[in-house]
Parts: C-alpha cells; structure tokens; sequence
C-alpha cells in the first residue's frame, strides 16, 4: 500500500529569528513569544507534541513527556521564511532571496509621508484576510492601520474589533466616489475608507485555448483542457465560482447549495493541474497552464509577460471585491493612522500608488495622476453593464465558515484515501517583518499584496 505523508505547516508561527534575520531588518524578531505574552495563550496540543521543548524556545512549558518528535530547523536558502521555506521543504533550494518590502508598495510615497508628518511607517503584509483576523483577534498584533477586505471588515465590525473613524482627520474622503459609500460592509461609513477594488475572473491562453470555449465559468470544466487548468487554491473563491455556476449566491449560507457546491468541484479535480495562489504567475506566464481564475488587476501585469494572455468575465457573474482602510482596537496611534489614510485618499498619491499596484481605485479624481492607458482600460474599468454581473462577498456566520471549510477539506482529498497517514508538524521560523500577501508572496512590484497592514 502506498504510504503519503501529511506535512502540517504552522505558518507564520515562528519561533524566533535566523543568524540571517538582520540582512533582511527582521534581527530579534519572534513570533511565539510574542502570542505567548497574551493572558489567552493556550496550545495543550503543541505543547504534548514539544513545541516548547526546542531548543531556543523560552515560551510555554516544557512537557515532561512529549508524544511527538520535534527539531529546530535552519534553511539552506538565502531569503525571508514564509515562502522560501515552503519551497525548501519541497526540496526547492533558492540561493537568491525573493524581493521584499518595498517592492510591493512605493517606497517614495511611504517616505513622503514620513517627512510631511514625522510619523515613521512601518509597513508590513499579511498571508490573507483571515492571517490578519488572527492577528488582530488574538491581540498578537499592535497595528493602526489594516486594509482587510469587504467581507472581512463586516466581520471585525460585528466582533468590535475595529474603531471608528474621525473623519474630521481624513479630509480627502471627499474625494471618494459615491457608489464606494454606504457599502453592505460598512452601510454608515463607520469604520472604513475605501482603498482599492478589483473584480475575478478567467484569464487564458489565446494560443491554445479556443474563443468559441471562452465565455463561462464552465471553461473551467472543460476536459478539452485537461492537466492545463489552475484553479483556486481558497475556499472563498473556489466555492464562489461553483456557487454562481449552479445559480446560487456566492454569500449562500444553505447547506444544501454548499454541499452542492463542493460537488461541483469534485467534479472539477480531474481536469485541474494544480490548486495555487501566487504560483499561477509562472504557470500562466510561461504557458505551463492554460487556464486559470484570478484577479484583474494581476492580470494586466502578468499580460506583460505573455502577450497571449486574455481575461474574461465569465457570463453567469462573477467576486467584485473592494478592499479599505481601517484602524483596530489595537492601534496605539490612532491620530496618526487617520493622517496616513487621509495622505493615501489624497487623489495624486492614490493614483500613483493604484496604477503601482495594478488594481482599481475608487476616486475618479485620482485616475488624472495614472497612466492614461491604465485608466481607460475596460479590465481595471469595466463597463457598469459588465459590473452589474458583479458580487461582493459578504461576511458568513462562523457556522458556515466552518462547514465551507470542512467542504473544501473534503474536495482538495477526494480520491487520495489510500494512504497511511504520519503527521508531522513543521514550525517555521518567522521573521515579523516579512513581506507576506494575501494572495501570495508577490515576485514583481505588480504582485503587490490585497490584505496589508500599517504600524505608524
């Protein structure tokens, strides 16, 4: 019988810096240590397992008798941890470290703002929305500004997780456009600035794949096409594009339609090459495979690279998305974080910084300061018929999260229960200033990240 093991990665969970640390301004940095400090910090499991028995952790408890096997481990690669040391341990070795901090937002308006103010930036991403969450839920985090997205932000409202804004400090929201107000998220304006938004849809080949199949999630589908298709590699938006092919809202919280949903993509997983976030970059780019979801705004930068390169909006609808600024409960500087949302609202820095990152801004104003072809473009801009397709995500119950969650579980290890499972637990070293993403470690300024965080 085949045997596979199961690698559990903790990531993001380190448990203090590499001799390296100080080359990438990350020297003393320590994540457990830092979690361990809050009253709530409770990890029996890890804990049974040796977590704190190795060697250099000063965190937590030594287990007298601890059931698992445990090491402190040092990577080969040259580089910050979280994606390197994925590649690492899938025997990937990169002697070249990836770009950091700065290149996923441009360094002249961070230092512009600096000297205006005196307030010093210090600026950091997160893996994803729910990275963030944690984050900021279990007190791990003293950030003063986040740009979490829609669905995320109706979260941290109802959990009270955000404060209110005073928008007496944030003068240049006048120059936010209405249809970016009053928002199902944020219906009063309470708690939120619009920064960004974007739209999901297919991007493909033009070389290989044929326009009379382009059109509809349902390309996705297609056995033409298989070992050649990339799909998402998160529930939300796996789930999404099932969801809006069977009919049902991508907000649907009924059992049936979910299930229905993860079925669906059971359906898929024999034609899907890879499940993937940022590794859709090369695959797409270098005509590895064929077809893919993802966003428009890292479409236009990956079309850069490959000129066969097309987006679609698929025809039954599809994630519009709006990511904004806001300020935790944990922010210690909250005069200051409004006087960095307002330099952000200004039109001239968010229309440099937008046409930097890729994606759409919600200021007309600020499309003067972009590049004209940028602006006008029908993919960054899509016509008000085209967005009527649209749909943002709302927040769903933890009930549903759990259950979509425990859907995808099943969809992603459909077909492989022939294995003798062996778990083992890999706890990463963390350097808390590492450039992570929300949709992935970006390798270009394009791939700037969707779920960003702000310590002024």
């Amino acid at each position: 019988m085949e045997k596979r093991v199961f690698l559990i990665v903790l990531d993001s969970f380190g448990i203090g810096a590499e001799p390296d640390a100080a080359a990438f301004g990350d020297e003393g940095t320590n994540t457990l240590g830092a979690i361990a400090n809050h009253p709530n910090f409770n990890c029996p499991n890890l804990k049974k397992l040796g977590l704190f028995n190795i060697d250099g952790v000063t965190a937590g408890e030594k287990d007298a008798a601890p059931i698992g096997s445990f090491a402190r481990l040092q990577e080969q690669s040259m580089g910050k941890d979280t994606t390197i040391g994925h590649w690492e341990i899938a025997g990937v070795v990169s002697p070249k470290p990836l770009p950091t901090f700065p290149d996923g937002f441009p360094d002249s308006l961070i230092h512009e703002f600096e000297e205006k103010t005196g307030i010093r930036v210090n600026y950091q991403t997160a893996e994803s929305n729910e990275a963030l969450y944690s984050l900021i839920k279990m007190g791990g985090a003293d950030f003063d500004v986040i740009v979490p997205s829609d669905y995320m932000i109706g979260r941290l409202i109802d959990e009270g997780l955000l404060l209110p804004l005073n928008f007496d400090n944030i003068p240049n929201y006048q120059y936010m456009d209405e249809a970016y107000k009053n928002t199902a998220y944020d219906p009063d304006n309470l708690y939120s600035v619009p920064y960004t938004w974007g739209t999901v849809g297919i991007i493909y080949n033009s070389a290989y794949v044929d326009e009379e199949d382009v059109g509809s999630w349902d390309l996705l589908w297609n056995s033409k096409y298989a070992g050649k298709i990339l799909m998402f590699d998160n529930p939300r938006d796996a789930f999404a594009i099932a969801e809006t092919m069977l009919g049902y809202s991508p907000n649907t919280r009924d059992e049936d339609e979910l299930r229905a949903a993860a079925y669906k993509l059971i359906e898929q997983k024999p034609f899907v090459q890879a499940y993937v976030m940022d590794q859709i970059y090369d695959k797409m780019e270098r005509g590895e495979a064929w077809i893919a979801p993802y966003y428009a705004g890292d479409y236009l930068m990956m079309a850069e690279e490959n000129e066969d390169l097309r987006f679609c909006f698929p025809e039954e609808g599809f994630n519009f998305f709006t990511d904004a600024l806001c300020i935790p409960t944990c922010a210690t500087n909250k005069e200051g974080a409004e006087a960095y949302i307002n330099f952000l609202c200004s039109p001239e820095v968010n229309g440099e910084n937008l046409d930097y990152l890729g994606y759409s801004t919600p200021e007309s104003a600020a499309k003067e300061y972009m590049d004209p072809e940028t602006a006008a473009s029908d993919i960054a801009y899509p016509s008000e018929e085209t967005l009527s397709r649209g749909e943002a995500f709302l927040y769903l119950d933890q009930k549903t999260t759990h259950l979509m969650d425990s859907l995808w579980l099943e969809v992603k290890t459909e077909g492989e229960t022939d294995y003798t499972p062996i778990i083992g637990i890999s706890v990463t070293v963390l350097l808390t200033a590492v450039y992570l993403t929300a949709r992935g470690v970006r390798d270009r300024r394009r791939r700037a990240n969707r779920c960003k965080k702000w310590k002024t």
